[in-house]
């Protein structure tokens, strides 16, 4: 198995990026919060998991080794495959999937394209006790909510303390929001420097 791939990021696709390993071009398929994270011709380390069928060998790369863990867990839930395990990752962070099995939100799992009524609820009964305690997920779902609500208060205040009116910089906040959520999906505190920086280069160029 292949756990991990590090290197310079050649190329970000849609769905993927190509690493630069040992003179190989390794492409990997990853959510869009994991793309966010990476940046063509800086070093990046994904954790992997390698997806075997007789016609082919697909890599998926995550920025969280617990990204890897639920995308692998989920996969033994009947009917889901490997491009429904990205697609669940897509939309919900793993501590959601595990907050919403756990209380058997199926509106939550039915956001997910390609999961139905039934399929939410099959998801439930099958993976219930294998994604982790309501109450580990809850925890870890309100720290993670505490780490974007305190980078939005900071920026927010930043900005309007440099002049910017306070509907400006709620417009603001949006634009480096997709950067803030790469932070907290990778298990990384949103950096309220670089962010309220982003924040004014993106308010310069409008």
């Amino acid at each position: 198995m292949i756990a991990s791939v590090a290197g310079t990021v050649a190329a970000i696709g849609p769905d993927g990026a190509v690493v630069e390993v040992g003179g190989v071009g390794v492409l990997v398929h990853c959510t869009p919060g994991t793309l966010a994270g990476l940046r063509v011709g800086e070093h990046a380390r994904l954790a992997t998991s390698l997806v075997v069928r007789e016609e082919s060998l697909t890599l998926y790369g995550f920025a969280t080794e617990d990204e890897r863990t639920v995308f692998e867990m989920v996969q033994t839930a009947s009917g889901v495959g490997p491009k429904l395990a990205l697609s669940m990752l897509a939309v919900h962070t793993p501590n959601t999937l595990r907050v919403a099995v756990a209380s058997a939100d199926l509106k939550a799992l039915t956001m997910i394209p390609g999961i139905g009524q039934k399929g939410a609820q099959r998801i439930v009964l099958e993976l219930k006790d294998k994604l982790g305690t309501p109450e580990e997920a809850v925890n870890a779902a309100i720290n993670g909510a505490a780490s974007r609500t305190v980078w939005r208060e900071q920026v927010h205040t930043g900005l309007v303390g440099l002049g910017y009116s306070s509907k400006d910089a709620d417009d603001a906040l949006a634009l480096v929001e997709p950067m803030a959520e790469a932070d907290v999906k990778a298990g990384r505190e949103p950096q309220v420097a670089a962010l309220l920086k982003a924040a004014l280069r993106a308010m310069s160029i409008r």
